[in-house]
Parts: structure tokens; sequence; C-alpha cells
């Protein structure tokens, strides 16, 4: 058996592993980079951060066909990822996976992490799922990154699934505001009114 037929195969326990797991209230579990990464929910600053964005957005995309979700899966290649929050279509069945555990990732048209304390969670939504998301082909990621000393917020565009990477990074500090560049939520201002003013 080659090494890419065993790598499958590993796929597919860890698939199926997620699939049959029971976590305890407040955990979430998800697969990335072919492992299973279990996580709490987030603090409060972290919660009121994604609490401020889906309701600005949710205004932003009101009467379109576009919306912000979140709690719900988001599954590309046997891969599983519990965004902070993402923009899919309004109407988005047609994305349901076939077993409905979650949304395939090809709906999804931005998707925002917020990055928690703890040298784990940082490196999950700073490197590992920077490097998913672009594999995965979705258009734009947004990283408002609390953990910074002085508050960042990263919007990358033009993945390049091939080196999961992107060719357009840009960040800011806190107290900046960033447009979105592209997408259902081109034009969308995130500042001080989401994260808070700079920090020093």
């Amino acid at each position: 058996m080659s090494l890419a037929e065993d790598g499958r195969d590993l796929d597919e326990v860890v698939w199926q592993a997620w699939k049959a797991m029971e976590l305890p209230e407040g955990y979430r579990a998800e697969i990335i980079e072919g492992a299973i990464e279990v996580s709490p929910t987030g603090r409060y600053s972290h919660s009121q951060i994604v609490f401020l964005l889906k309701e600005a957005l949710g205004e932003f995309l009101r009467g379109g066909d576009f919306a912000a979700r979140n709690d719900t899966n988001i599954i590309h290649e046997n891969r599983a990822w519990v965004p902070d929050l993402f923009i899919v279509a309004r109407d988005a069945e047609r994305y349901v996976t076939d077993d409905g555990l979650g949304l395939a990732a090809a709906g999804v048209r931005v998707v925002f992490e917020v990055v928690s304390p703890g040298k784990r969670s940082q490196d999950r939504d700073r490197v590992k799922k920077r490097r998913e998301y672009a594999r995965a082909g979705i258009p734009v990621y947004v990283i408002i990154d609390d953990c910074d000393k002085q508050g960042t917020v990263t919007v990358l565009t033009e993945p390049q699934p091939d080196r999961a990477d992107w060719l357009g990074v840009a960040s800011v500090p806190y107290g900046t505001d960033v447009h979105l560049p592209k997408g259902p939520a081109k034009g969308f201002v995130i500042g001080d009114n989401i994260t808070g003013p700079k920090r020093a």
C-alpha cells in the first residue's frame, strides 16, 4: 500500500472518530490538518467581539442573498472546522453535506476567527486554520487577534490552495478601520465599535 493510500486511510479513521465523538457541553471538536482538536467555548471578551461582529454583519447584509452564521461545522475533504463566524448564502440548503453534519466549504465566502488566549489557541487560528482555509479556497479569512499586544485585524485574500497560503495579506492595529475588500461583505468596516480601541 502506498503512503498516499495510508494517508487517505488515516484521514478516514480520524473522520469516523470525529463523527462518533460526544463532548460535554461547552466544548467543540474540529479536524485541523489531520488531527482532532478539542477546545472550550470562548471567554466573555471573545464572545463579545463575535456578538458585535455578527450583529453588525447582520445589519450590513440585511435583505441580500448572504447571511452571517456560526455554530456550524464547515466540511472540506474530511476536515471539519467551527469558525467563530462565516458568511454563506442565506439559502444555504444546497451546501449542506450529504450526511447533514455541516456545510461544504465551497459555499463559504468569508470566515472570521477571534483569537483566544493560550499558545494552542493562537497557533490554531494564526497558523493552522490560516493554512486550512487557504487549502479549502475560502475567498476571505479575517483574523481578529485580541491576544496580540495591541490588538490586530488581519484580512487574507486570494487563497492559494496548492500552497496553503494567501497572496493578499493586510494587518492593521485595533483602532484603524478595516474595509473588507471583496465578496458579499465588500465594504463592511471592522472598527473599534467591534474590536475596541487600539491598546498601548
